[in-house]
């Protein structure tokens, strides 16, 4: 069944000439001739179909009709004398006996050009969607969607897994968000929440004696919108396997996607297993970052001591000073003045820059001057050779660290030569520390995942330093862009207790915090590691795009507003009522 019609707009070849069809889609365009010869591009989900009208009467039956209605075309199917081998379609034409509108366009103007759609103003696209997703180029984003989602299913099924939903209505839980709120109405004054992650629920389903489970999992967050990160909702890879090592974790991780990667992606290649593996602090002393792009040759190498010293006054008070070598660079001054400067605007710290000679013996550019003394050292220790440029960050080591991280990623974006743009690199960043001081607070406070096992078990709860203790978790990243975070979980409530006492939290605050978890963990929990890897940070990955709003079907813009249905709305007073709110004026 074809839904009024006989044949879709991208289906029809050589071997249909002849047949008469009746065809049904998108009036996207008409080159009209004269008053009685006209071509009309007919346009549906599968693809274009070129309508040859040839008669002035029915040349008048499109007359006042506007682009993007829709019509049934009833013809025959002939041969194109000037055929366009840019379409599947390019070898036919069909010549109309009737056409119907099925739904009549009633503006005259669009908001943008449907074929040139993602040119437009985003606020533009995102209030009408509608006619954004009729852009073929768009559409082919959500179709990807919804056969790696398919992909993905079936591959955790081979796997194992069972597929288990999970509840939307739940209660609040920490989870590093806001969560969003849902008024009772049977229960005055309480609330439900919107689940930031099913992390509690899969963990209770390992206690519950199921082994594997996954599902697509949407998950709630009350956060701003980045280019990777859409505001609202999202939705995940979950997973959790009980009595499972981070090992089986990774096993099964680095058996799926590669292959969705590699089936799917802009990109046909794709890293395989075993992934890289880079312990949290040497990803950030090395790429200056624990997401870093592998796709990029480049490093961080420590000169704090042979800097420091010179009478610069930046390095001179740096808690550390990194250096990133480029050998054989091309660029003009201009070029790498302009690498600083946008390195700086994205991580706010200061970037400095020196130019090993044209003799290769000496420094110049940038701030050379205040290492005269000291040239001849760092030519040596960085193995410089004529024409390589030196780019330099300092500051404390977190700014240093971020500074010397962007750097890589501008000259690897930039530069030519050293960065594979045409792959995917995944990596798995381990050994995350298990507490860290708080920026804000001071207090000791857990660096990552509260629920994760630590390193070392009850004992380095006891008798390790805290900051010392390291935990088993772990991030999946590919191409700079975190995918997930994930972690051996802490199933035993004796080394739960201690981990939180250690934050100020005693075996009360747990379990008021998580009492169906803890309690179910006391009932005897097998050992449970999990992972879930977001589906449409890959999704962004593997269609090649830039934003993440470009692979969400109906997605909010950078407020958190859907301007296509108008949400956030008021609501009426006796909505309100109903659920025991009153909103009130500050």
């Amino acid at each position: 069944m074809k839904q009024s019609r006989t044949n879709t707009c991208g289906e029809l070849r050589l071997g249909d000439v002849g047949s008469k069809v009746t065809l049904a889609g998108y009036y996207e365009n008409m080159r009209k001739v004269s008053k009685n010869l006209g071509f009309l591009v007919l346009r549906d989900f599968y693809g274009v179909t070129q309508i040859v009208v040839e008669t002035e009467e029915m040349m008048d039956k499109l007359t006042g009709i506007n682009t993007e209605s829709t019509l049934q075309v009833t013809g025959t199917v002939r041969e194109r004398s000037s055929k366009n081998p840019e379409i599947p379609t390019g070898e036919i034409e069909v010549v109309p006996e009737e056409i119907v509108v099925l739904g009549k366009c009633r503006y005259n103007e669009l908001p943008f050009e449907i074929t040139r759609s993602k040119e437009a103003d985003e606020n533009a696209r995102l209030r009408y969607r509608y006619l954004d997703l009729r852009n073929p180029a768009v559409k082919a984003n959500i179709v990807l969607r919804c056969n790696v989602v398919a992909e993905l299913r079936k591959a955790m099924t081979e796997q194992g897994f069972l597929e288990i939903t999970t509840p939307i209505l739940t209660c609040s839980s920490p989870e590093g968000a806001r969560d969003y709120l849902v008024p009772s109405r049977l229960h005055a004054g309480k609330f439900y929440a919107l689940p930031q992650a099913p992390q509690q629920f899969k963990q209770i389903l390992m206690a519950s004696g199921f082994d594997r489970y996954f599902q697509i999992a949407p998950c709630f967050r009350d956060e701003d919108a980045r280019a990777d990160r859409s505001p609202g909702e999202f939705y995940q890879l979950d997973m959790e396997m009980a009595f499972a090592s981070q090992e089986d974790v990774f096993s099964v991780v680095e058996e799926v996607l590669p292959p969705v990667f590699a089936k799917y992606g802009k990109y046909k290649k794709a890293s395989g297993a075993p992934f890289k593996r880079i312990a949290y602090l040497e990803a950030l002393d090395t790429y200056g970052t624990d997401k870093p792009d592998l796709r990029i040759d480049l490093t961080l190498t420590e000169v704090t001591e042979l800097m420091k010293g010179a009478g610069f006054e930046p390095f001179d008070n740096a808690e550390t000073i990194k250096a990133i070598v480029v050998h054989g660079f091309e660029g003009s001054r201009k070029v790498i003045d302009k690498i600083v400067s946008d390195a700086e605007v994205v991580s706010g710290g200061k970037g400095y820059w020196i130019k090993c000679g044209d003799d290769g013996r000496g420094l110049a550019g940038g701030v050379s001057k205040f290492l005269a003394d000291k040239q001849g050292e760092v030519i040596k220790t960085l193995d410089l050779k004529a024409g390589d440029v030196v780019f330099i960050s300092a500051g404390s080591r977190g700014q240093a660290l971020k500074t010397g991280g962007t750097l890589i990623k501008t000259i690897g974006a930039s530069v030519p030569g050293h960065m594979d743009k045409e792959a995917y690199e995944f990596c798995w960043i381990v050994d995350f520390p298990m507490y860290e001081i708080g920026e804000e607070s001071g207090e000791l406070e857990f660096c990552h995942n509260p629920f994760s096992m630590p390193q070392g078990g009850l004992d380095s709860l006891k008798n390790e330093d805290p900051l010392k203790i390291l935990a088993y978790q772990y991030d999946l990243v590919c191409n700079g862009v975190e995918l997930s975070s994930g972690a051996v979980r802490n199933h035993d409530p004796e080394i739960m207790i201690e981990a939180f006492k250690l934050v100020g939290l005693g075996e009360e605050d747990v379990k008021a915090k998580f009492p169906a978890m803890y309690n179910a963990f006391c009932y005897g929990a097998p050992p449970h590691a999990g992972i879930a890897p977001g589906v449409d940070r890959m999704i962004m990955l593997i269609a090649g795009e830039e934003s993440i709003r470009e692979i969400i079907p109906f997605p909010m813009n950078k407020n958190a507003e859907d301007l296509m249905m108008g949400a956030p709305a008021e609501v009426e007073p006796k909505q309100l009522q109903d659920v025991h709110i009153s909103v009130t004026e500050e």
